[in-house]
């Protein structure tokens, strides 16, 4: 009970985090313009992923896809790869946990496979939740790297330079999301734990007698009818019956009867 308890809790807290990383990823606002030293502005800009928008003090939303691949830095692109990768190994493994999950029955699969997937499968969502918090992660430090020198920009002078960035919804929405996948992931190892049948652990081991040698010999069984007599005593190859003499029933007088 506790071994299903366990791949359950552990399919249904992978599916949040799989869930999860697809909306960080679809998300806008990965980065979002600071107002700290600007709270009334007439435009708010936020950026995503795959685009980028401006929101204006009347309630227009404008979105501007990136139409470029090769124009993007390096770490931008290896964020979006780190992610896309992340979902395709949680759906992945979501398919294969689905399979292997103990109170599902197909044909006549054995434990010993359903544990095998459910290893498989947990594999699978901690390695997604890795990528998820690895490319939230370099997102973030890509952020707090130009909001600093932002920063020293404007206090040299020159403050109209460029607009200072800072984290946005969907860094969290990701960091949360990965970290759920990680445990979920955990889980699914420690059922496949107790998924393993009791005679594959034991399989190799041998047990020999203790005092001496002794062979059996098997042979093959006669089976009778139930009405054969009772015999007490075997009779081995090399026992012969002795013949019964004829004064076996006589009786000898005894020294009593000549007084």
């Amino acid at each position: 009970m506790s071994t299903t308890l366990c791949q359950v809790m552990g399919f249904l807290v992978s599916s949040l985090g799989v869930v999860g990383c697809i909306m960080s990823t679809a998300m806008d606002m990965w980065s979002t313009q600071d107002l700290y030293d600007n709270p009334v502005t007439a435009v708010f800009q936020y950026q995503g992923l795959w685009r980028s928008c401006v929101r204006q003090s009347s309630g227009f939303t404008e979105c501007r896809p990136y139409f470029t691949i090769l124009g993007l830095p390096a770490m931008f692109q290896a964020v979006r790869a780190l992610m896309i990768v992340g979902i395709v190994l949680g759906i992945l493994g979501l398919f294969v946990c689905i399979f292997a999950m103990k109170c599902i029955r197909i044909g006549t699969m054995e434990d010993s496979a359903k544990a095998n997937m459910t290893l498989t499968s947990g594999i699978m969502f901690i390695i997604a939740g890795l990528c998820a918090i690895t490319g939230v992660s370099v997102f973030a430090n890509m952020l707090v790297t130009n909001f600093w020198m932002s920063t020293t920009s404007m206090y040299q002078g020159m403050q109209n330079v460029q607009n200072r960035y800072t984290f946005g919804s969907a860094l969290f929405v990701g960091w949360v999301a990965g970290g759920l996948a990680l445990v979920g992931g955990i889980m699914m190892c420690l059922a496949c734990k107790g998924m393993v049948p009791e005679e594959s652990r034991y399989k190799a081991v041998s047990y020999n007698a203790s005092g001496r040698n002794i062979s059996y010999r098997t042979g093959p069984y006669k089976a009778g009818s139930g009405y054969e007599p009772d015999t007490k005593t075997r009779k081995g190859p090399g026992y012969e019956e002795a013949p019964r003499s004829e004064d076996a029933g006589r009786s000898y007088p005894s020294k009593y009867d000549y007084v």
